[in-house]
């Protein structure tokens, strides 16, 4: 690992001074950040540790209705809030169904955004990335990759976004607070993280030196607080990320689909809201036919890549299966297996 100077600041503006430095890298809960350092995929010459600064580490509803989450609020809090997992249960299911419960417990919810792919030449710094180190090639490019993107990739890169949380949050229309030195502004989550084009170094709209505060929530998003799911495909029942996931939100009425909201994870460089799919559902009575339809206008433009096109019908069935677990209701209580597809669409257990 590359020599370092650690920093420790005791508020948000002296934070935000020593970030502007070229150099300096955040750390908050650091289970992403000091992986990468350890292989000499991140080398930053400063750490500007924020896991102490104050006032971003509430859970916080607001006056309208809608939820305010500190960025450094640790996944294990929000994911076992009660309010929260009764008001959004598909953010609970995706937070739970991440990493282990070690890990929940330092992870949070600003670094979720800010997670970096997990493909394996992003990781090696041997290897070339256009993603890690600009120009420098894609090593991916004409390999065999299960795990490369089928939506929104380049030829410049192939990677996937690996959150559990981004899916559902993307689903539910969040934004992104973020404070640097001119000051704080809001981006909505759908315009924060960006898809390669022929600049993939550029992954997120985040300044330098600027720091996420928290992440919004609207009012309206409590909508589907009763038909809501989080479904994970993996290789591993645990601690593996998603092959492909669907966060699936349904607003039903009078036996009618009146709203629906769709994202999935694992196929793309940012969390994929699935509009067409959305759009193909509104007005339909839930059933097979109208989540096959729409699981099909969620993949349309899709491309295989690497041959991973087994990814594409996957993805499919995965959002099919999605819908009907959300037709079916929210879980009372916190699945036994959060984010799985073999828990049964009635399986509750102890939170």
């Amino acid at each position: 690992m590359k020599r370092f100077d650690y920093l420790r600041p005791a508020s948000l503006e002296e934070a935000l001074a020593e970030g502007a430095r070229p150099g300096s890298a955040y750390l908050a809960g650091g289970t992403n950040l000091l992986d990468l350092m350890k292989t000499g995929a991140a080398t930053p010459d400063r750490i500007v540790d924020i896991s102490r600064l104050p006032g971003i580490d509430r859970i916080e509803w607001q006056d309208d209705g809608g939820l305010r989450i500190g960025a450094l609020v640790r996944n294990a809090d929000l994911a076992h809030d009660l309010d929260v997992a009764r008001t959004f249960p598909a953010m609970a299911e995706a937070l739970l169904s991440g990493a282990s419960g070690q890990l929940r417990n330092a992870a949070t919810a600003g670094g979720n955004l800010m997670q970096e792919t997990r493909c394996p030449f992003f990781a090696d710094p041997t290897s070339s990335c256009n993603r890690r180190e600009a120009g420098s090639g894609c090593a991916a490019q004409g390999l065999h990759g299960r795990g490369f993107a089928v939506l929104g990739a380049s030829e410049h890169c192939l990677a996937t976004h690996p959150s559990d949380f981004c899916v559902p949050l993307a689903a539910l229309d969040a934004t992104v607070e973020i404070a640097g030195e001119d000051g704080s502004r809001r981006v909505p989550l759908a315009d924060f993280h960006a898809l390669p084009g022929d600049r993939p170094e550029i992954r997120t709209a985040l300044r330098q030196g600027e720091i996420v505060t928290a992440l919004h929530l609207p009012a309206t998003a409590a909508g589907f607080r009763h038909h809501a799911r989080y479904l994970k495909l993996r290789d591993r029942t645990s601690y593996a990320f998603a092959l492909v996931s669907a966060a699936a939100m349904l607003r039903i009425e009078d036996g009618v689909i009146a709203e629906a909201r769709l994202a999935l994870g694992g196929v793309a460089a940012k969390p994929w809201r699935a509009e067409a799919a959305e759009a193909a559902l509104r007005g339909a009575r839930p059933g097979a036919d109208a989540f096959s339809k729409a699981a099909e206008a969620a993949l349309e433009g899709a491309r295989p890549v690497g041959g991973n096109g087994f990814k594409i019908g996957l993805a499919q069935r995965l959002v099919s299966r999605a819908l009907s677990h959300a037709a079916h209701g929210a879980p009372d209580r916190v699945p036994a297996l959060p984010g799985s597809v073999h828990a049964h669409l009635g399986d509750h257990a102890h939170a």
